[in-house]
């Protein structure tokens, strides 16, 4: 299909960009759930489209096409009689036509203002009825057409999102660090003058095995882990006398609350920790964020 490509597909690709109503897609059978597809896709990446059902069409649906609008019309054969029982109404209505057809010698192809060659040599079906190839064909066009769309109409990965807020999607480019940290009570925080016995009273009695350290001011200073603590166990030495700002780790890694949570966890992955602070802009804690938190909402 790519090597049949020509002037027509940019012409539909200008026509499209053009239209100043909407995009309808329609078709029968097979053709009519790979128009639903692409209705879909177009929708999800800034062209927003809809699908009609040929026969539903001829029965009052027709009410939907308006003056401006672009329609697109799918059938292998070009002969589908419910599609081209409405072709004379749809150019009444002065909608321009769209077909995607396998015979540039059919009724739709000589209805449409462009035809999209989607024709195959062969059905997978081994007695070539069944509609598989030409559905394939179809589809791709339809995703060529979305795309092209999509880049002309410097479609942003931010509007992308809107568009698609539930899902792993969605969570990978709207999710940020606040939406998912923890604050409040279960932020593990003491001063630097704190006793040792209390810092780990705080990381133990939370579920992040560390505990953040701040000054006077309430800015992080440093950070103490279960890791530090074993590793002065191992030293032999009498530690229990020591304060906070004695034993902590200072200036540990921090990000803010409005990173996006994607980013979070590969700096998580990359860094090889579990858990990082949150800091406001003073470098004041705010929340946690552990990774198993992020791995969990499916990022």
């Amino acid at each position: 299909m790519s090597e049949r490509l020509d002037e027509n597909f940019s012409r539909a690709i200008d026509l499209m960009l053009a239209c100043t109503g909407k995009i309808i897609i329609s078709g029968m059978g097979k053709s009519g759930i790979i128009g639903q597809k692409i209705a879909a896709t177009l929708s999800s990446t800034g062209t927003t489209a809809i699908f009609l059902h040929p026969a539903e069409a001829a029965h009052g649906d027709l009410g939907v096409v308006s003056e401006g609008d672009t329609v697109i019309c799918l059938s292998k054969s070009g002969m589908t009689e419910e599609l081209n029982f409405i072709l004379p109404a749809l150019r009444e209505r002065k909608a321009t036509i769209i077909a995607f057809t396998g015979n540039p010698r059919s009724y739709l192809a000589m209805n449409a203002d462009v035809v999209l060659d989607t024709g195959v040599e062969q059905e997978a079906c081994p007695y070539d009825l069944a509609p598989t190839s030409s559905t394939t064909a179809m589809l791709a066009m339809g995703d060529a057409l979305a795309i092209c769309l999509m880049k002309k109409k410097n479609f942003t990965d931010q509007e992308f999102a809107l568009t698609h807020p539930k899902g792993s999607l969605g969570k990978q480019l709207t999710m940020r660090v606040g939406d998912v940290m923890a604050t409040g009570d279960a932020l593990p925080v003491v001063s630097e003058d704190a006793m040792l016995s209390d810092l780990i009273l705080e990381m133990t009695s939370k579920r992040y095995g560390v505990s953040g350290v701040v000054d006077a001011e309430g800015k992080l200073t440093g950070i103490f882990t279960d890791g530090d603590l074993r590793r002065l166990v191992q030293t032999g030495e009498s530690f229990l006398d020591k304060k906070a700002v004695e034993v902590m780790t200072p200036n540990p890694k921090t990000v803010a609350p409005d990173m996006k949570a994607k980013a979070c966890l590969e700096l998580l992955e990359t860094h090889r920790i579990t858990q990082l602070m949150v800091c406001d802009e003073k470098r004041c804690p705010v929340g946690i964020v552990h990774i198993h938190d992020l791995v969990t909402l499916g990022l």
